[in-house]
């Protein structure tokens, strides 16, 4: 409560400077008429009564060109507090003052629909929007505020039309945007088992964004499902030159795709071409496998030896532990163990994928992040440092 009272104060000295900018004959009027008001406004607020305070002094302030921005600012910073029922009432009365141009009502349409928003009142913030969207003001903010509301309302459709209404609008592009939309229909037509949908759509989303490694992993799960393997190892191995960093995710998809055609030697050949490219740990974990079946524990620990050394990874540590276990016979094999469930520890209380652009961390892919909600920035994370961003 006594930090509502210091935000209001100022706004309450507000007013006396208003009122000294005024004429001296308009000046004695006013100072006659709100005199009275003003004390009363003051005395709501020395006796904690914030919301009546506010109703007083936003009556006093008469609109016009020179206290609209005051209004707004008001109504802006309780929003920002969280204040949101406040910043409503204000924005609310300034817009039904009749004194209003057309860009200082829409501006104030503006604000209010931010309220709406922030108090999750997803359809008044919607109609609001719309109304800007008609009087061509502020259309930039107007959609993009639009385009959060229906991301989450799950509107793909409509997020189509806003981001192409913003892509013509701003001249910028939003394929990342676009493909994820597309993507998002091709899950829901997947789930009703409508292939013909969903390949119509994951065409689309990769004729958005040809980076799209969403489109071509889904692509690569529904060929496999429909026994197509070889095509879907292309559309696997293409998440390759889209994006390294989720070489991981296809890796178990694809050896199963290869091994569904009994070309385990044509796989192994790839994945030691996969390796050698990038040094990801799906890929030399997957390998170690193969090279122990066929050469024995011994050749693929030297493997993972070799590999941990040009590549310090907890998870092939974790793999190291595990084939030296059954071999080692001396001291060590009695610490092994021990060391074996402190990786183990360390490997689950680290975060599997991190936000490259707020930190936010997850267990589980996420394809727009729950923190900042922007597409395809989570990514798969191999630091050794859990507060590493």
């Amino acid at each position: 409560m006594m930090e509502l009272l210091w935000l209001l104060l100022p706004v309450a000295a507000a007013f006396g400077w208003y009122a000294a900018k005024r004429s001296n004959k308009r000046m004695e009027a006013s100072a006659k008429d709100q005199t009275p008001a003003y004390f009363r406004g003051l005395n709501y607020l020395l006796n904690e009564q914030p919301d009546k305070a506010i109703d007083v002094f936003v009556q006093m302030l008469e609109v016009d060109s020179e206290t609209v921005e005051t209004h707004l600012a008001l109504g802006n910073l309780f929003r920002r507090r969280g204040e949101v029922d406040r910043a409503i009432r204000i924005h609310q009365n300034l817009i039904a003052r009749p004194t209003l141009n057309r860009d200082q009502r829409a501006q104030a349409l503006l604000e209010l629909g931010q309220d709406y928003m922030r108090a999750g009142l997803f359809d008044r913030a919607e109609s609001l929007f719309g109304e800007l969207g008609e009087m061509n003001l502020y259309q930039e903010q107007a959609l993009a505020s639009l385009l959060i509301i229906y991301q989450q309302e799950k509107e793909w459709k409509n997020c189509l039309k806003v981001v192409r209404k913003l892509e013509k609008l701003t001249g910028k592009s939003r394929r990342i945007e676009r493909a994820h939309f597309y993507c998002e229909l091709a899950e829901e037509a997947k789930s009703s088992n409508d292939q013909r949908e969903v390949t119509a759509l994951l065409k689309k989303a990769q004729g958005s964004d040809s980076e799209c490694v969403r489109a071509s992993i889904l692509q690569g799960e529904i060929e496999a499902a429909n026994g197509a393997y070889k095509m879907a190892i292309n559309a696997f191995k293409s998440v390759e030159w889209q994006d390294p960093a989720y070489v991981n995710e296809i890796m178990l998809p694809l050896v199963e795709c290869y091994l569904q055609q009994d070309k385990r030697k044509e796989l192994i050949v790839y994945l030691r071409q996969l390796f050698k490219r990038h040094q990801s740990i799906e890929p030399a974990l997957t390998l170690s496998r193969f090279i122990q079946e066929d050469e024995g524990e011994e050749a693929a620990a030297g493997f993972i030896t070799e590999y941990l050394n040009q590549q310090p990874n907890l998870e092939g540590l974790d793999r190291l532990i595990a084939l030296r276990l059954g071999s080692v016979k001396d001291k060590a094999s009695d610490t092994l163990p021990i060391l074996q469930q402190l990786v183990r520890k360390l490997l689950q209380s680290r975060p599997i994928y991190r936000c490259s652009r707020c930190g936010f961390t997850a267990k589980t892919l996420h394809w727009q992040c729950p923190g900042c909600k922007s597409w395809s920035s989570i990514r798969p994370n191999t630091s050794l440092d859990n507060s590493r961003n």
